[in-house]
């Protein structure tokens, strides 16, 4: 940066540039270290990766953020800086609904497990239904509860004293859970679905990727795209782009180079490095 002050550098660090934490760094080790496993499964039973490749991610999109901050702190001051995005803040990120609130208050409850029988809210929850799970999001408030007890078509619910109140609901959620475990495995997941959003309630089928490999709404935004192979010689799907932009659109057309493909041309064309030294480098096993 002494020759070219301009110069923006970005780095994608494990554990962040400082201290001395210089361990090998996966998505699954850092999240074992954030809490984030820990605070999965039900009471008793082992800690859940979240799977995904989720903080990989959100360390790429971190890296993305600090190069454009870094591009208009530049704009304002002609000043190119170093910056690293690791895979340990972008997951502390990641848990911080739970993370914030426990640093403020030591509250357990936002570290701890949770079982699905005992939650605050027992309307905010994931049951059981004749064909497949579905999540229910309903605030646990006396109107929404009065709503979605006529909306399930049982009236009487609203008028049991033990229910009568937002703290009396969650006293008893164990009860209320097994109640409407019993009601909602009548019918299917999608069924439940479609009644509880007509009557505005947020609620969705627990859906499995078989599922939204054919979703309509995910295909329609370009969220999943097609693009040929050239090694089977067909289309395949394949992820989209998460963004729109409506004046500079991106799109996806390949599924992107196998390992070294063009390493070679890049070696040749870009760095003028002649063909008997790049199949050395081959021989080597310097390059693929």
């Amino acid at each position: 940066m002494k020759i070219n002050p301009r110069l923006i550098h970005a780095t994608n660090s494990g554990y962040g540039n400082q201290g001395d934490f210089n361990k090998p760094s996966f998505d699954m080790t850092v999240q074992a270290l954030t809490g984030i496993m820990a605070r999965q499964g039900e009471p008793g039973q082992p800690p859940i990766y979240l799977g995904l490749g989720a903080g990989d991610a959100y360390g790429g999109l971190m890296s993305a953020l600090g190069i454009l901050l870094a591009l208009q702190a530049r704009r304002r001051t002609g000043q190119g800086q170093s910056l690293d995005a690791s895979l340990y803040g972008a997951q502390l990120f990641l848990g911080a609904p739970s993370l914030q609130p426990y640093l403020v208050e030591r509250d357990e409850w936002y570290a701890d497990q949770h079982s699905r029988l005992a939650p605050r809210n027992p309307l905010w929850n994931r049951f059981p239904t004749s064909e497949g799970w579905l999540f229910l999001c309903v605030p646990n408030e006396d109107a929404a509860w009065v709503r979605l007890c006529e909306t399930l078509g049982q009236g009487d619910w609203a008028r049991d004293p033990q229910w009568a109140s937002a703290a009396e609901r969650t006293a008893h959620s164990a009860e209320l859970v097994g109640r409407l475990d019993a009601l909602l495995s009548t019918a299917s997941a999608s069924a439940w679905s479609v009644r509880l959003v007509k009557a505005g309630f947020a609620a969705s089928p627990i859906r499995h990727l078989r599922d939204l490999a054919e979703d309509r709404q995910a295909w329609a935004n370009d969220y999943l795209v097609k693009a040929h192979c050239d090694e089977i010689g067909e289309e395949v799907s394949l992820r989209g782009l998460p963004v729109t932009l409506s004046r500079t659109p991106g799109r996806v057309d390949t599924l992107g180079p196998e390992l070294g493909q063009d390493t070679e041309l890049t070696l040749f064309e870009l760095l003028g490095i002649d063909w008997d030294r790049i199949g050395e480098l081959k021989e080597q096993g310097v390059i693929p």
